[in-house]
């Protein structure tokens, strides 16, 4: 459900300030679309990037049912993850901007800052019992404009044949991760095994260890901050993880995993299905170890929000905010999260979720407490990430030690 493109946010930010320059020339139209001839609307557009064709059909039935609750047929229309904004922007400046759009939730803000989505409170839509960091996702300046049906976030992925064989346990702190990534390494298997390259990815997958140690993406040369660099350096240094993980993708983490050449990885649910076609992968999942015990574990959050667009036809956007209202009630979220291996946003269907579900446990568990990676910077964001993987590359090279590596961090997240 969440692939690598998704957490990943792979947005260009200057887009943002284009689209603002479009909306403020035309006015923000958008399409008329069908009516009857009393002018009722009869049905609405919706586009995301849900391209690959079994989940575009997925997304495309679920559409039409909450359309049919609406009343009006849903007109469903899916580009490439990379061409979604640029895809808005277009749309924007034809005056063709869909009815309904979904976005990758850290384009949310950019998207918003523009003016091109309209609040959700005047429509009346219900927003209680979602978490906090979910709402966040989808919050511009106090106001919000997405609500995503199900998120997402990392965990720890362990082996348990080849941790009963070794005799280890599932590491709970960062000295514990340590010991037993050594123990299970061997020649031709690593104890652990991450996303470390230079995209928001690897950034997305450094966050737990940051923020859970008291980092901040608001100030990256901390001691904090420092600390949860070196623990990757120290894996890699001690060779309980490859020094390929430098250009690994969580699609090749996983790949590495499954083929028995690492014990332990940090991944998404999304990898769950496939794990489960691999008769003799005897997986768990666990929480990401935190440096010490009684520290608060903190995840990135990763999916997806259904939004309404700002065009000139109110009717039309009434109509969308009801299929997006259907789209994120309990009923719909279960099946989605079902569907998917993903985590129903609202936190009394979550509870549900876990007793039908029981391996999605530790992502329920660490949804409770995860950050919505634009939380704090809003649309400056994208640089302090860029820092970071930046400075993760270095480190893991030995280019430079933490510390300096982050230093610089601060000044690419400062654009210095």
């Amino acid at each position: 459900m969440i692939p690598a493109a998704r957490p990943a946010a792979r947005r260009i930010t200057a887009l943002a300030g284009s689209v603002a320059l479009v909306l403020a020339a035309t006015g923000c139209g958008g399409g008329d679309g069908s009516a009857s001839a009393t002018g009722k609307v009869t049905s609405i557009t919706a586009l995301d990037y849900y391209t690959d064709a079994r989940e575009h059909a997925q997304w495309s039935e679920r559409l039409t049912a909450c359309g049919r609750t609406a009343g009006v047929t849903v007109e469903h229309r899916s580009v490439p993850g990379a061409s979604l904004v640029p895809k808005v922007l277009q749309q924007a400046s034809s005056r063709t901007l869909p009815d309904l759009l979904m976005l990758d939730n850290p384009d949310v803000q950019q998207i918003a800052q523009t003016g091109a989505l309209t609040p959700l409170d005047r429509y009346g839509i219900d927003t209680s019992g979602f978490d906090k960091g979910v709402l966040s996702a989808g919050t511009y300046k106090g106001k919000v404009y997405g609500l995503a049906p199900t998120v997402s976030t990392i965990a720890l992925f362990y082996n348990k044949d080849m941790l009963s064989e070794a005799g280890v346990t599932v590491p709970r702190t960062w000295d514990e991760l340590q010991r037993a990534a050594a123990r299970l390494t061997r020649p031709g298997r690593y104890g652990m095994a991450v996303d470390a390259n230079a995209t928001f990815e690897g950034t997305w997958q450094f966050l737990p260890f940051l923020w859970s140690n008291g980092g901040d993406e608001g100030r990256l040369d901390t001691p904090q901050a420092a600390q949860a660099l070196q623990l990757w350096v120290d894996l890699v240094k001690s060779g309980s993880m490859s020094k390929s993980v430098l250009n690994w993708t969580q699609a090749d983490v996983h790949d590495q995993f499954v083929a028995g050449k690492t014990a332990m990885m940090l991944n998404g649910p999304w990898r769950i299905s496939e794990m489960n076609e691999s008769r003799n992968l005897h997986w768990g999942v666990a929480p990401i170890p935190v440096r010490s015990q009684g520290q608060t574990l903190v995840t990135p959050l990763g999916g997806e929000v259904w939004t309404v667009p700002r065009n000139p036809s109110e009717a039309r956007r009434e109509k969308a905010a009801r299929v997006l209202a259907c789209l994120n009630d309990p009923t719909h979220m279960l099946a989605v999260a079902k569907q998917y291996f993903t985590v129903p946003s609202r936190t009394a269907v979550a509870s549900r979720y876990t007793e039908q579900v029981p391996a999605m446990r530790a992502f329920v568990e660490s949804v409770a407490q995860a950050r919505a990676r634009t939380g704090e910077l809003g649309v400056r964001w994208p640089r302090a990430a860029t820092g970071i993987y930046t400075a993760v590359q270095a480190a893991l090279t030995g280019e430079q030690t933490p510390r300096e590596a982050l230093r610089h961090a601060q000044q690419i997240a400062a654009g210095s």
